[in-house]
């Protein structure tokens, strides 16, 4: 027996989620913290001034030279067809798929402008000529990405207010090492999450239906050469690599890995609208990723073991519980989420403590995004 996948309006937790029907909205939901939620960071700035790249020097002017190059100069640039396009599309969209293709917007241009704002922090704290002018580049990659996010809000009268972001939002504290696992991860699972959408919607072009999915080979190309810079930097600094940190490394990915999940499944409308199955998509996500990350990681999750893939659909199992117990409220709500808290925990603690792969790292670092 066949049956129709289910979208938002089929969902009984549809109606507890946030939603997004004014400026005041999008703010307030750019603004909201949860475990899952793009989070802005802070860090150590004189530890990251005494970062040196000499161990791999050659690469590092490479990667330079392409920077300099700016070979996206103009490519974040709006033109008529894109604007008509939109307004077009945007008043087309049902109920249920703009709320996700809206928390898509909120969520992809919080974490563009997170990455702007730690960039340009370390840039401004640091003499590194090295960290100094790989920051400069990167801060000026994300405040394009961020403001060609926020144009696609306002076709929806839902621009955000990035200057009341900046100044409102709480900051976590990451130490450095920390800052290049997650950021190297995020970058590049946001290379691959964007160029298996933009391959999609090649082969099937009716199911595009934004045009902002059009920019996205050259936009992920640059999220790509993000995180070969922190891929240089930890390749150059090798105690980052070994010993214990190997288990932070374990740690920093399974935690992007169980985000992404978590966050993509709430999100089914959204997929199913551009021809992909949630998990199918995250599944290919995961494997580009752990392919692309052997240039770095000298381990590897199992993606494909039966209890990774229980334990992923058990967070998003507790994650909708916890949905409930949030609107549910009062004592017995905070109780539930407690006992939601605690789970989830334990779910990722028996994941975390699967075999990992080991693997030899390759004599030259960088890789080219040929996926």
């Amino acid at each position: 027996m066949s049956h129709a996948p289910m979208t938002l309006d089929d969902d009984p937790l549809a109606h507890l989620m946030a939603r997004v029907e004014s400026a005041a909205d999008a703010q307030a939901k750019a603004l909201h913290d949860t475990v899952i939620a793009p989070r802005f960071y802070t860090t150590d700035y004189a530890a990251m001034d005494q970062i040196n790249v000499e161990p791999v020097r050659a690469e590092w002017n490479a990667m330079m030279a392409e920077y300099e190059g700016d070979n996206n100069h103009d490519h974040f640039q709006r033109d008529a067809g894109f604007a008509a396009e939109a307004k077009q599309q945007v008043a087309q969209l049902p109920p249920a798929l703009r709320q996700e293709f809206l928390d898509f917007l909120i969520g992809s241009l919080t974490s563009e402008f997170s990455g702007c704002i730690l960039y340009n922090e370390v840039r401004k704290h640091v003499t590194n000529p090295d960290i100094k002018k790989l920051m400069t580049f990167m801060a000026r990659d994300e405040s394009r990405h961020a403001g060609f996010i926020n144009q696609s809000l306002r076709d929806f009268d839902l621009g955000v207010d990035l200057g009341q972001l900046k100044r409102t939002k709480r900051y976590t504290f990451f130490k450095p090492k920390f800052i290049f696992y997650a950021t190297y991860l995020s970058e590049k699972i946001g290379y691959a999450r964007y160029i298996t959408i933009y391959r999609q919607l090649q082969r099937h072009p009716d199911k595009r239906f934004h045009p902002i999915f059009k920019w996205f080979e050259r936009w992920c190309n640059d999220e790509f050469r993000h995180g070969e810079s922190f891929a240089l930097i930890m390749r150059a600094n090798p105690k980052l690599l070994r010993g214990h940190n190997l288990w932070w490394i374990r740690f920093f990915i399974l935690a992007v890995y169980a985000t992404m999940y978590v966050r993509d499944h709430q999100r089914p409308g959204m997929h199913q609208a551009m021809g992909l199955a949630p998990t199918e998509f995250d599944y290919t996500v995961f494997r580009i990723t752990s392919d692309i990350a052997k240039q770095v990681f000298p381990v590897e999750i199992d993606t494909d073991h039966p209890v990774f893939r229980r334990g992923m659909t058990r967070l998003v199992d507790i994650n909708n519980h916890m949905t409930l117990a949030r609107a549910q409220g009062g004592v017995a709500g905070k109780l539930r989420q407690g006992w939601c808290a605690v789970q989830a925990a334990a779910v990722f603690a028996r994941v975390y403590c699967l075999p990992v792969k080991s693997q030899r790292l390759p004599a030259h670092v960088r890789v080219q995004p040929t996926w």
